[in-house]
């Protein structure tokens, strides 16, 4: 995994797909999981303090002290972070829009197993604007043709699964998502494409320091799956226009 920013007190680093971050019920036999390879590599304790689903890629940062651990969690908790992610999803999207949608939790026997199980649903609220759109002349389910939209995502909450579950609810599921996902969909592109992966990566997190007040802006580029999808569906241009905004760590 690359480093994409470290000091005394954070390290963020690109969490590959298909990799878990910590251990969980998800997969109990894997051994292999970001937050034991950070530890590792760095040969000292790190602490989480947000997730990333399994399949998703991107911008993943620990704690290095309980201290720092304790302060970027009060960040993430009170939506003082601000994340973006890229998604291709099956059809045309509005140009923007706001889910407002409340998620019932979702729990990990494992990592959750505190956690109240009557919990009523949680507020949920991403945001999204459309990037491009690409039509492409095969049949996939009931439709001569297959629609996809590129999206910049803003998950304005925390929810588990939010972004996925979002835009499943709204009829747009991210493709390669094979929990809430279109199977036809995910197929095609597997086999039209050899794409395997969810298409779903955090590329960009933006948060102040908890200790410096600096305002830090770290972020992860697309694996070569994911870059090759965007290059295949003719989107480099306009995705290269968007990512370049803001500093970089």
């Amino acid at each position: 995994m690359e480093i994409l920013y470290q000091d005394d007190s954070l390290v963020a680093v690109d969490k590959p797909a298909g990799l878990l971050v910590h251990r969980s019920d998800i997969d109990r036999h894997e051994t292999r999981y970001a937050m034991r390879i950070v530890r590792d590599r760095l040969d000292r304790r790190v602490y989480p303090i947000h997730r990333l689903d399994k399949p998703t890629s991107g911008v993943l940062v620990f704690a290095l002290d309980s201290d720092t651990a304790r302060r970027m969690t009060e960040l993430f908790s009170g939506g003082a972070v601000e994340k973006s992610y890229l998604a291709v999803v099956r059809g045309y999207t509005d140009e923007t829009g706001m889910i407002d949608y409340a998620l019932e939790e979702q729990l990990d026997r494992m990592t959750d197993a505190k956690a109240r199980l009557d919990k009523p649903a949680q507020p949920a609220v991403t945001v999204y604007r459309r990037l491009g759109i690409v039509e492409l002349p095969f049949a996939v389910g009931r439709y001569p043709t297959a629609r996809y939209s590129l999206l910049r995502v803003s998950p304005k909450t925390g929810r588990k699964h939010q972004i996925r579950r979002h835009m499943k609810h709204i009829f747009h599921p991210v493709v390669g998502d094979t929990s809430h996902g279109d199977g036809r969909h995910n197929d095609f592109v597997r086999a039209h494409f050899g794409c395997h992966r969810l298409l779903l990566c955090a590329t960009d997190l933006v948060f102040t320091h908890p200790h410096t007040g600096e305002r830090l802006h770290v972020k992860a580029p697309l694996d070569d799956t994911f870059q090759s999808i965007v290059n295949d569906l003719g989107w480099s241009f306009v995705l290269s226009e968007a990512l370049e905004f803001g500093h970089s760590h």
